[in-house]
């Protein structure tokens, strides 16, 4: 059975979670919450790995990372 991983960032510009890399093959997806963001790579996954005749067995194991980037600004002590 293969691990699948995906890694989701933030895009602070459009203001979505997205797939910014996996090794699913063809995974694209973006949502405005994380959570709305697992929810759609729940669904799209094993869609995706049946299409490609590369899904064994009923359990997927799938890790998914979140990536966010900030700039937290210092207050004068």
């Amino acid at each position: 059975m293969d691990n699948y991983r995906v890694r989701c960032a933030w895009d602070e510009e459009a203001k979505v979670w997205y797939v910014e890399d996996s090794n699913v093959p063809g995974l694209a997806a973006e949502a405005s919450t994380f959570e709305g963001l697992v929810a759609v790579l729940e669904k799209r996954v094993p869609e995706l790995l049946d299409e490609n005749d590369v899904a064994d067995g009923a359990d997927i194991p799938l890790e998914i990372m979140s990536l966010s980037h900030r700039v937290v600004h210092r207050h004068a002590a």
